[in-house]
């Protein structure tokens, strides 16, 4: 195939599952990772798979990490938007840091891991971006409501970023599980 997929959150749970996916149908996929580097290093060696760390909540980190994953790979055809964080907590108590890590890590995210790819994908008539939201961005969940806010925002944020660019080759899905 030689198209190029990169997982954000790529290396543990639903995002190495994903990244093993990609590869079985024959994808090149490169796997972020935010800070667990024994995991990461355990992923690669046992699948093969190239891992990059950067933080995602940060549009500098992105833009450097996925410049060295075209570097070694190519062109980022199909970006999925996996990675997430939790802090969970009653709203009257959570403090703007919970609320802030969430929102940073899992609604920024959507902006500084696509914004560098997109103009590529445009211009290339291809492009495939999957979002990996919650049902709990649907319905809610008591506990979890800067997780709740993040999650409803990048369904918004997919529906919005599909309608500017399907003329361009470009589809953007949310899968929400739960």
């Amino acid at each position: 195939m030689g198209r190029v997929a990169l997982v954000t959150g790529g290396t543990r749970g639903i995002g190495a599952a994903i990244s093993k996916g990609l590869k079985d149908a024959g994808y090149k996929v490169a796997a972020n990772y935010g800070g667990n580097d024994e995991a990461a290093n355990r992923f690669k060696t046992e699948t093969g798979i190239p891992v990059f760390k950067f933080d995602v909540s940060d549009a500098a980190s992105c833009e450097s990490g996925i410049r060295s994953v075209e570097a070694e790979l190519g062109p980022v055809d199909i970006l999925v938007n996996n990675a997430g964080i939790t802090r969970d907590g009653m709203f009257h108590k959570m403090t703007y840091d919970q609320w802030s890590a969430v929102i940073r890590t899992n609604l920024d995210s959507m902006f500084t891991c696509t914004r560098p790819v997109i103009e590529g994908m445009r211009e290339r008539g291809f492009g495939r971006i999957i979002i990996i939201s919650s049902i709990n961005g649907q319905k809610g969940q008591m506990g979890q409501a800067n997780y709740s806010a993040a999650k409803a925002g990048v369904i918004g944020f997919a529906k919005a970023l599909a309608q500017e660019n399907a003329n361009k080759g470009v589809t953007v899905n949310v899968i929400a599980p739960g």
